[in-house]
């Protein structure tokens, strides 16, 4: 089966960047890693907009990111992020699954 990666878009706004990326690398994104029991996880800062942030969580196959979504821990995260930033970041989430990969 086809990897399948979990998409956490942040806008955040400028005045928060530097608490949010602090935050985000330090305290969230390890907690996501051990709830998540993804593969990897990356995160990335848009160079074509400063206020983007994304976060990218690979998974074995789409059944086991479902599964990850649909847990209770996850769960409480999302509530810990919200709890976090109640204003000046706003998310979004998307699941990509790969349909094709080719190298140069």
């Amino acid at each position: 089966m086809a990897k399948a990666y979990l998409v956490v878009r942040a806008v955040v706004e400028e005045r928060l960047r530097q608490k949010f990326d602090h935050w985000y690398a330090s305290d969230h994104l390890p907690k996501d890693i051990a709830s998540f029991r993804c593969e990897k996880a990356w995160r990335f800062w848009s160079t074509a907009d400063a206020g983007v942030h994304y976060a990218v969580y690979r998974f074995a196959d789409l059944a086991r990111l479902e599964t990850a979504r649909k847990s209770d821990a996850v769960a409480g995260l999302r509530k810990e992020f919200d709890e976090a930033w109640p204003s000046g970041v706003t998310r979004t989430r998307d699941i990509l699954n790969p349909v094709e990969e080719q190298s140069a």
